[in-house]
C-alpha cells in the first residue's frame, strides 16, 4: 500500500486545487508519471484504485479535484471562464512535469476519464502544453445532449451562466457493480451540480477533438464503453474511425457501463492499460 499525500495547489487566481500524489519508494526510478483528470461531479480520490494498480506497474501517480469538484475550491458546477478547466489543467501539467517529470527524466502522460477526458483531449487537441501520451476512459466526446436542452442552455449562457441544475446523471449506469454505485451515492463528495457554461463547455468541445483526430499527434489511447448511458459511445467511434492509426490505439469494451475501471470484472481494461503503457515506457529500474 502506498503512502498517499494530499495537499493544497495554488492557482494563479488563488483558487486552492486539492492534490494528491502516490509516489514510488525513493529508490525506484519511475517508468512515468501518470496525471490523472477525474470526470463530472466526482472527484479524485476514486481513482485510488486505479492509482495503486499504477503503482505496481511502476509508474508515479497524481490527481486532483477539478475546480469546483471534491475538497478543492470553487462552487459547484461552476466555471469563471469558459477555458477554465483547461487553464487548471495547464498550471497542474507544468508543475508536474518540473517537480516530477523532468527531474527524473521520465514521460507525462495524462489519463483523463469522462469529462476529464474531455479536458485532457482538448489540452491535447488545442496543444496548451506539451504531454508525452494521452490515455482516455469513456471519454465525453458526445455528451448525446438532446436538442431541446441545447436550446435551454444557450439560452441560460447568455442570461446566467453560472446558475445551476443537476446533470440528471442516473447513478445506477456508471458500473455494473451495485457496491460501486452505492458508494458512489453515499459519497458526500460526489454532487450533480452543473452550470450553463460547464455544459457549454462540455457539448462544444467534444465535436472539436473528433473533428481534430485525422491531426492526431501524440500517442493515445482510447478505452471506452459500449453500453455506456452516460455519454454516447459514438464518440469515440467517431474518433477511432478517422485517428491516425499509428498514433491512436482504440479499445471498445462493449458490454460495459461508463466507469470501466469501477465495473465487476475490469481485469480486460487493465490488461489494455498495462499492455499500451509497456510500449510507451521501459520497466522499472532501482535509482543508482
Amino acid at each position: 500500500m502506498v503512502d498517499t499525500t494530499q495537499a493544497p495547489f495554488t492557482l494563479e487566481d488563488g483558487l486552492n486545487l486539492a492534490l494528491y500524489d502516490w509516489p514510488l519508494p525513493m529508490r525506484w526510478r519511475p517508468r512515468g508519471v501518470v496525471l490523472i483528470v477525474h470526470g463530472l461531479g466526482e472527484h479524485a480520490w476514486r481513482y485510488d484504485p486505479l492509482a495503486q494498480r499504477l503503482n505496481e506497474w511502476g509508474f508515479t501517480v497524481r490527481a486532483y479535484d477539478q475546480r469546483g469538484h471534491g475538497e478543492s475550491g470553487g462552487q459547484r458546477g461552476v466555471l469563471p471562464r469558459d477555458d477554465q478547466l483547461l487553464f487548471d489543467l495547464a498550471e497542474v501539467v507544468d508543475d508536474t512535469r518540473r517537480h516530477i517529470a523532468e527531474p527524473w527524466s521520465c514521460p507525462l502522460i495524462l489519463l483523463g476519464h469522462s469529462m476529464g477526458g474531455l479536458v485532457a483531449s482538448t489540452f491535447v487537441q488545442r496543444n496548451m502544453a506539451p504531454v508525452d501520451a494521452l490515455v482516455l476512459s469513456s471519454p465525453a466526446l458526445d455528451a448525446g445532449i438532446s436538442p431541446l436542452m441545447k436550446r435551454l442552455i444557450r439560452l441560460l449562457y447568455r442570461v446566467a451562466p453560472n446558475l445551476t441544475l443537476s446533470n440528471g446523471l442516473d447513478a445506477r449506469r456508471i458500473s455494473h457493480s451495485e457496491a460501486v454505485v452505492q458508494a458512489y451515492q453515499k459519497d458526500k463528495l460526489v454532487h450533480n451540480r452543473i452550470s450553463a457554461r460547464l455544459a457549454t463547455f462540455i457539448d462544444s468541445n467534444g465535436p472539436r477533438v473528433v473533428a481534430a483526430a485525422p491531426r492526431w499527434h501524440v500517442p493515445t489511447l482510447l478505452m471506452y464503453a459500449g453500453a455506456d448511458a452516460l455519454v454516447r459511445p459514438e464518440g469515440s467511434r467517431a474518433f477511432a474511425a478517422v485517428a491516425p492509426r499509428e498514433k491512436v490505439t482504440a479499445q471498445a469494451f462493449e458490454n460495459l457501463y461508463h466507469e470501466i475501471f469501477n465495473e465487476v470484472d475490469p481485469s480486460p481494461v487493465y490488461a489494455c492499460l498495462r499492455q499500451w503503457l509497456d510500449r510507451q515506457a521501459p520497466a522499472p529500474q532501482p535509482a543508482a
